[in-house]
């Protein structure tokens, strides 16, 4: 089973710039579709954007055009690069992964989906 680990998150001020990192360990990271989740104080568990195992990328509507997930296979990370942050964008961030024996159209959007967490990581957008 594959262990994950986010890290950068943290405080920016709107229209700032903040990148996350999803380290994997345990398991051979390349056979898993992987994707980032969010969720703000009262609100539930949103998908934010995944990555499959070839690269192939999606991306909620709410971040299109401003989060780009990218996956770097030597190192074992994705990466969430989040430019043009809004108070709106204020949430936990979670990654998350599932095996490629699965789909990604249509599956990849479903927290249910996933097999792997990790712990989460505060992202806080505010002047």
């Amino acid at each position: 089973q594959v262990q994950l680990v986010e890290s950068g998150g943290g405080l920016a001020q709107p229209g700032d710039s903040l990148r996350l990192s999803c380290a994997a360990s345990g398991s051979t990271f390349s056979n898993y579709h992987v994707g980032w989740f969010r969720q703000a104080p009262g609100k539930e568990r949103e998908f934010v954007a995944a990555i499959s195992r070839s690269a192939r990328t999606l991306a909620a509507d709410a971040v299109k055009g401003r989060f780009t997930i990218s996956r770097d296979y030597a190192k074992n990370t994705v990466y969430l690069q989040m430019n043009s942050l809004k108070p709106e964008d204020t949430a936990v961030f979670y990654c998350a992964a599932y095996d490629t024996s699965e789909g990604f159209l249509g599956v990849a959007e479903r927290p249910a989906s996933y097999t792997a967490w990790g712990q989460g990581i505060q992202v806080t957008v505010s002047s």
